[in-house]
């Protein structure tokens, strides 16, 4: 499985603005083919310890059973909406891919 998290770090980071974005995360990322988990919030503020990265407002994930499937969702018509409609607002944006195994506990 790939695991694909993106980090979007805002221009504007009200509580609105991390709203807006993700509901366009659901709106147009959750239903493309090939997803076999898919999430998407806000930083959890009370989570302050030094090791916690705090240089993000939002963050993306989804997990897709393989390469092919990422590559598919990279050129899906609905990604390239999402990246159109949010992109005026993305300060910075860190993509980190992984190969995982896994699917669960118990």
């Amino acid at each position: 499985m790939l695991s694909h998290d993106v980090f979007f770090t805002l221009k504007d980071s009200s509580p609105q603005a991390c709203k807006r974005l993700v509901d366009s995360c659901h709106e147009h990322l959750s239903g493309i083919p090939g997803i076999t988990f898919f999430s998407a919030g806000v930083r959890e503020d009370s989570l302050d310890r030094e090791v916690n990265d705090d240089a993000f407002h939002v963050a993306l994930h989804v997990v897709l059973p393989n390469l092919a499937a990422h590559d598919a969702y990279q050129e899906a018509a609905d990604h390239h909406t999402f990246i159109a409609a949010n992109k005026g607002n993305w300060e910075e944006v860190r993509v980190f891919d992984s190969t995982v195994t896994g699917g669960g506990i118990g």
